[in-house]
């Protein structure tokens, strides 16, 4: 071979291996994204007197940001993970609460098929959670939605709105219908292993959904044990959208069982939605709780909204709780 052969020969030996990391880079993807919610207003909890006013975050979405990707491995299957952190933006400190992981919104990685479904492994949202938030108009609002608030701040449903140690398979979607199957390892100094089911089925305007799970631990630290159901649809008029939740939590490490019922409704109005919703909590054995939550989301763009939120929290034999926030969301 002659030097100008040669030479030929390693330019296209070097365009080449140029070329495939370009390649493989076209074929991932990883996305940076989160959320910050923070309102001003005040709060008094039933029963109590006292009334605090307060900067707060997360009132109608806990804020959080994280990271996700995926790569395409051929042939309809892609390698994902998923790694998410909740924070205080109004202070600045990481997580909901002191207790709270790093990464306790969601830390998984996993795999999907386009015939098969998708297999995640690690810290999952439970499709409960999912349920609760979708079929309701404050969607995930720990702060005002009767729904969230009734289920996963009363003391009646255990196991937290996360998973760790968890295996979550989700099915591709079969006539309408989804069905996911769920796991939680019960590992070292745990009592016991979370399992749940979750079906879902939407045709048009019309959507539904029906979740069970088992909890016996969560993480390393016991818990009550429970098992719970939830039955929920939603169906969409154009002029509103009406929600209706009903589940039952059984506590059997107390024995004592709560129904729990909610009824709500998404009205557009101009660039936002008028939204609604009343809630109950029945105990077999204890005060009934009654919730109702009302208020206008006004949307400056697709990413940016403000909203104006009130609720009152009424539990048998205490004086009525109260609370009202004014805020803004960004989505990023």
């Amino acid at each position: 071979m002659n030097r100008s052969s040669a030479l030929r020969s390693a330019l296209v030996a070097a365009s080449v291996a140029c070329a495939l990391p370009g390649t493989a880079m076209a074929q991932s993807s990883v996305t940076l994204s989160g959320l910050l919610d923070i309102s001003a207003g005040q709060s008094k909890a039933a029963g109590s007197s006292n009334k605090v006013w307060g900067v707060d975050n997360g009132q109608m979405t806990t804020s959080w940001f994280g990271a996700s990707g995926s790569e395409d491995l051929g042939g309809g299957l892609s390698a994902l993970f998923t790694l998410q952190s909740f924070m205080r933006a109004d202070t600045g400190a990481s997580g909901r609460f002191g207790a709270d992981t790093f990464w306790a919104r969601n830390a998984f990685v996993g795999l999907a098929s386009n015939s098969l479904g998708k297999v995640t492994i690690g810290r999952n949202t439970t499709p409960f959670f999912v349920t609760t938030l979708s079929f309701n108009p404050f969607g995930d609002s720990f702060g005002y939605s009767p729904s969230i608030r009734h289920y996963f701040t009363s003391g009646t449903l255990t196991g937290d709105s996360g998973w760790s140690d968890s295996v979550l398979y989700t099915s591709p979607k079969l006539g309408g219908a989804t069905l996911q199957l769920f796991m939680a390892a019960g590992e070292a100094g745990s009592n016991g292993r979370n399992h749940g089911v979750n079906l879902r089925w939407g045709a048009g305007a019309f959507d539904s959904a029906f979740s069970w799970q088992d909890v016996k631990k969560d993480g390393a630290t016991p818990v009550a044990d429970t098992k719970s159901w939830q039955a929920a649809a939603s169906y969409d008029f154009g002029v509103a959208r009406l929600f209706g939740q009903f589940g039952n939590v059984a506590n059997k490490t107390s024995g004592n069982e709560y129904d729990i019922a909610g009824l709500g409704a998404s009205v557009p109005v101009g660039n936002g939605k008028i939204l609604a919703q009343w809630g109950q909590i029945k105990p077999e054995t204890g005060a009934k709780r009654k919730t109702f939550s009302a208020g206008y989301d006004y949307f400056l763009s697709k990413r940016t909204d403000l909203y104006a939120v009130a609720m009152n929290d009424k539990i048998d034999g205490q004086s009525n709780g109260s609370a009202f926030s004014v805020g803004i969301r960004h989505r990023y």
